[in-house]
């Protein structure tokens, strides 16, 4: 792939809070131009220092980043011209209409007036904003806020869109809502989308590119799909026990069977990955019951984003 066909580039980025926190440790990723590229990771990972550092709202201890080949500063023109940023935070005026927070942040980039105009029509109409167009912003759902904080981010028509934890606290319409209109931001303009989430669907979902990052550290960077075929072949098991249950004895006994190709322990769960698991099921409460426990439940399915990431670290994403 040229040059020419990533948007951005990180060097080596690390970032150090009074002189002995690491938050970002020797970040080197590229980001094609065009894409969702999705930062996942459990919260305090470092994904938002990685991305404020990578557009330029941040300065680096150490390294740098390049957009379009050129390095650029914290603060620059160029980083005010080229990147909109939706932060994880609700940022709005409570007291000014729908419509007069759009006009607002566009002023404030001097977006051409027709421009302008333009772009608030388009942006209340594909995020369902319309008919709250003259509606004070206190008087909104949280879901319609969190929507118009990012018709905020997109109203001077940036090249490059920073989604900090969209989607938290919305309700399932809203969730829907929102996802869509990110998945079509790249189609609408050759846009760039870099979103940070430690939801795993929402990463799976919306991003073509996801970089796995823990303790500040970059662990993989590939598409969805390459990732979850990494960690190779086998059925997962969510096995819930009783509560007097030592899941880290169940899980370390499981180790100990031919048929299970690993074992830990996740989200109060245990987590298997086993060969034909469906067919093994009976002889799998055999062995939980001949050790002196009980499963309460269980659940099968594919392989998913976070069982790349408990494959990486032995914890889940939200641990």
């Amino acid at each position: 792939m040229d040059n020419d066909d990533y948007i951005i580039e990180t060097q080596d980025l690390v970032k150090v809070f009074n002189k002995k926190v690491q938050a970002v440790d020797g970040l080197s990723i590229k980001i094609r131009r065009g894409e969702v590229f999705g930062f996942l990771g459990p919260n305090g990972a470092g994904k938002t220092t990685a991305i404020k550092m990578m557009v330029g709202l941040l300065k680096p201890t150490k390294g740098r980043t390049l957009i379009d080949g050129t390095e650029i500063k914290a603060g620059s023109r160029v980083v005010k011209e080229r990147v909109g940023v939706c932060p994880q935070e609700i940022i709005i005026w409570d007291r000014q209409t729908t419509y007069e927070n759009l006009r607002m942040i566009g002023d404030l980039y001097d977006t051409p007036k027709a421009k302008l105009e333009e772009r608030i029509d388009s942006l209340l109409g594909d995020l369902q904003l319309e008919e709250k167009r003259n509606a004070r912003a206190s008087t909104l759902s949280g879901g319609m806020k969190r929507r118009l904080n990012l018709a905020m981010a997109l109203v001077h028509d940036p090249e490059i869109v920073v989604l900090d934890e969209p989607s938290p606290g919305l309700d399932p319409q809203s969730r829907l809502v929102l996802w869509d209109f990110i998945q079509a931001i790249p189609k609408k303009g050759e846009k760039t989308v870099i979103l940070t989430t430690h939801f795993m669907e929402e990463a799976d979902r919306l991003s073509n590119t996801v970089a796995i990052i823990d303790h500040g550290k970059l662990l993989v960077n590939d598409t969805p799909e390459k990732l979850k075929a990494s960690i190779g072949k086998g059925d997962t098991l969510l096995l819930g026990f009783e509560e007097a249950a030592d899941l880290n004895a169940a899980a370390a006994d499981f180790k100990k069977r031919e048929d299970v190709l690993s074992a830990s322990v996740a989200g109060g769960q245990v987590v298997l990955r086993v060969k034909d698991a469906m067919s093994k099921l009976p002889e799998l409460f055999e062995f939980v019951q001949d050790h002196g426990s009980k499963v309460r439940n269980v659940q099968y399915r594919g392989n998913t984003l976070e069982d790349v990431f408990i494959s990486l670290t032995g914890k889940g994403l939200r641990e």
